[in-house]
C-alpha cells in the first residue's frame, strides 16, 4: 500500500512540476494592479465623456487610487521570462526588457498624469478632462510599445 502511494505521489508531483514552472505569480500581481487601474480610470473617463454624472467626491477617490495604485513598486512586477513570448498569461512584450528604460520612462509618465488627475479631480468637469486625456495618452503610449494585441 504503501509503495501505491508513493508511487502516486510521484506520479502527481511529476505531473505538476510543468505547471510549477511556468507559474509566475508576478504577472497576475501586476494584472491586478493594472485591473484597479482601469477600475479607476473607467470612472474617470466616464465623467469626461459624459457618460457619467460628475461627481466630484467619487472623481477625487478614483484620482487618488490612481495615485496610490501607480506609486507601488514595480521591481518584483516585471522579472525577464514573464513576456507574451515565454507565458501564455500575459500581453507583455519582450521589448519591455529591451527598452527597459524606455518603459520605466513611460511608467514614470503615467505616475506624472495620475498625479495631475488628483490634482484637479475635485476642482469641475472642465479641470478634469484634459487631465483624464493626458492620462489615457500616458496608458495609450505605453501600450503601443509594450503590450501586445488581444485576442
Amino acid at each position: 500500500m504503501r509503495r501505491i502511494v508513493l508511487g502516486a505521489s510521484l506520479f502527481f508531483t511529476a505531473l505538476s512540476l510543468p505547471a510549477l514552472a511556468q507559474d509566475h505569480p508576478e504577472i497576475g500581481q501586476r494584472q491586478g494592479q493594472f485591473n484597479l487601474i482601469v477600475h479607476n480610470f473607467a470612472v474617470l473617463g466616464g465623467m469626461a465623456q459624459g457618460r457619467v454624472d460628475y461627481d466630484a467626491t467619487l472623481a477625487q477617490t478614483a484620482a487618488d487610487n490612481l495615485f496610490h495604485i501607480t506609486r507601488h513598486d514595480q521591481s518584483r512586477l516585471w522579472p525577464e521570462g514573464t513576456d507574451a513570448q515565454s507565458v501564455d498569461s500575459t500581453r507583455a512584450l519582450p521589448a519591455i526588457w529591451e527598452n527597459l528604460d524606455d518603459f520605466v520612462s513611460k511608467f514614470a509618465d503615467l505616475q506624472m498624469a495620475a498625479e495631475n488627475v488628483q490634482t484637479v479631480a475635485g476642482d469641475g468637469l472642465d479641470a478634469l478632462r484634459p487631465a483624464v486625456g493626458a492620462l489615457g495618452g500616458a496608458c495609450q503610449a505605453c501600450h503601443q510599445t509594450y503590450r501586445a494585441e488581444a485576442g
